[in-house]
């Protein structure tokens, strides 16, 4: 195990999950799956929910993806666990990263699989997530760009999707700068 994987099985709650990645072309249905997990998030959440906004290769017009919905929720504290994760539970949700200052889980939107991260509203990654999403939407040089990069790690297994992620970490690390987002 390499020390990669090590520090990520102190973060994965169910450990390393092999993964094959399968980009599917952009599909202009993807922002009402998403205004279906935002409402959902909203009743079950209620106003503990400070922001919740669509982030991801889905949220980005004729950018190809997994067909997996990405949200992003502001919270007060994530770290306190006991405020809104066992109503996430009970919602079907499933707990798969816990760091400090973020929570990862799984769920569904209708059909698709969906992601959630949970930070505290205003937080420097929700922030940064926001760039990056914004910067491939005004830019489609940097769209066409990412979206070969992704191809070239698709269509393959990879050891855990953070593998995957991090194959695409420089390539976004750049992009986010340009678009003046903070920096890790």
């Amino acid at each position: 195990m390499t020390t990669r994987d090590e520090e990520l099985g102190r973060r994965l709650v169910h450990g390393l999950r092999p993964v094959y990645v399968e980009l599917a072309e952009y599909d202009p249905a993807w922002p009402d799956a998403y205004a279906a997990v935002a409402g959902r998030l909203r009743r079950v959440l209620g106003e503990r929910v400070l922001r919740i906004e669509h982030i991801g290769s889905t949220s980005v017009p004729g950018l190809a993806a997994k067909p997996v919905i990405d949200v992003v929720v502001g919270l007060e504290d994530p770290d306190d666990e006991d405020a809104y994760l066992p109503d996430l539970i009970a919602d079907g949700w499933d707990l798969r990263v816990r760091e400090p200052g973020h929570r990862c889980l799984r769920g569904s939107a209708g059909a698709l699989g969906a992601n959630l991260h949970c930070y505290a509203d205003g937080s420097a990654e929700i922030v940064r997530y926001l760039a990056f999403r914004d910067r491939l939407r005004a830019h489609p040089d940097e769209r066409r760009r990412y979206e070969e990069r992704k191809r070239s790690l698709a269509d393959r297994q990879w050891d855990d999707m953070n593998h995957y992620a991090d194959a695409k970490g420089p390539l976004i690390e750049e992009i986010i700068a340009r678009a003046g987002g903070p920096s890790r």
